[in-house]
């Protein structure tokens, strides 16, 4: 089978994977612990260094219901500009996004649900309203000459709804692509998905979008994230969003985890030879900063074998 990119889907995996790091963001949103702005520019200038080169830097939504990212603006300010990697930043209206570009936001990414029940209960709108109300933030968007990048929330299993019909993903993943977002990720919220799962929903979707411009955004709720990135990359999936120290979880999923570990990922590519660019020991450096914050140990299993054999 050929996607529309010609990538050859199910032949050889990739040889480069682009990292997107989402901790900064997606994974300080849920987390209960209040992060400092100077930290959250330290850890962002830690995972730079460590090789990342697209790095969520914060979301520009309500602080009434967002409280840990109503630095955002202050965060970019303080950052200024890193040579050679992107920070993007979530904006959930045109409110939001005009917020983002007189912050200095270079690029923004959107969000949609692949559920209706997940759409109705997280912006109390159908999945066809919120599509709608991309249309002002994507048209400004374009003229003031940012990207944007898409995410499909739900892709692989709902907290009130259940399974989630493919063609529902692959509508949402279509709509976006159509408005004009440069890429969609697909996240799996509550991490239930499992592998051939996790396959069939890119395969599904790589029928009308090219697979080079298709992310795989999996949560670790059941332990099945890295094998369903496994799954995802013998399709050819070459960009993988992950979360430094495993931060976040999900407000809408009781007992949700975060996006899967950035170490981990970094540790079964290399395992894998594909190339991505990180280089793991100034990872840990910055799984480590971001943990004394929180006043934890990192989530992910590769940073806690790895730092306590530093330690040693």
């Amino acid at each position: 089978m050929v996607g529309v990119s010609g990538y050859q889907l199910g032949g050889a995996r990739p040889s480069t994977v682009r990292l997107v790091e989402v901790g900064p963001r997606d994974g300080l949103q849920n987390e209960a612990t209040p992060v400092t702005t100077a930290d959250k520019v330290a850890l962002i200038r830690a995972l730079a260094a460590a090789g990342l080169t697209t790095i969520e830097a914060g979301a520009f939504v309500s602080p009434k219901w967002v409280p840990q990212m109503a630095d955002s603006s202050a965060v970019l300010t303080a950052l200024g500009s890193l040579p050679g990697v992107r920070l993007p930043v979530l904006v959930p209206n045109l409110q939001g996004l005009e917020a983002a570009l007189a912050a200095g936001a270079g690029e923004v990414a959107v969000f949609a649900a692949a559920s209706e029940a997940f759409s109705q209960r997280n912006i109390n709108c159908s999945i066809e309203e919120s599509l709608a109300r991309f249309a002002p933030v994507m048209a400004r968007a374009a003229a003031a000459g940012v990207p944007v990048r898409g995410y499909v929330s739900c892709v692989l299993g709902c907290p009130y709804q259940g399974e989630v019909p493919v063609a529902s993903v692959v509508r949402v993943a279509e709509a976006l692509m159509a408005a004009g977002c440069y890429e969609v990720s697909l996240g799996d919220t509550i991490g239930v998905g499992t592998p051939d799962k996790a396959a069939a929903v890119v395969r599904a979707v790589a029928g009308s979008v090219p697979i080079h411009q298709i992310a795989a955004h999996f949560h670790d709720t059941y332990g099945q994230a890295i094998a369903n990135l496994l799954a995802v990359l013998e399709v050819g999936v070459q960009v993988i969003d992950a979360s430094v120290a495993g931060l976040g979880g999900c407000p809408y999923a009781k007992g949700a985890t975060g996006n899967v570990a950035t170490e981990d990922v970094v540790y079964l590519l290399d395992g894998l030879g594909v190339s991505t660019g990180v280089q793991m020991d100034p990872l840990l450096d910055a799984a480590q900063l971001i943990s004394a914050a929180l006043g934890r140990p990192p989530v992910g299993r590769v940073a806690r074998a790895l730092l306590a054999k530093r330690a040693a």
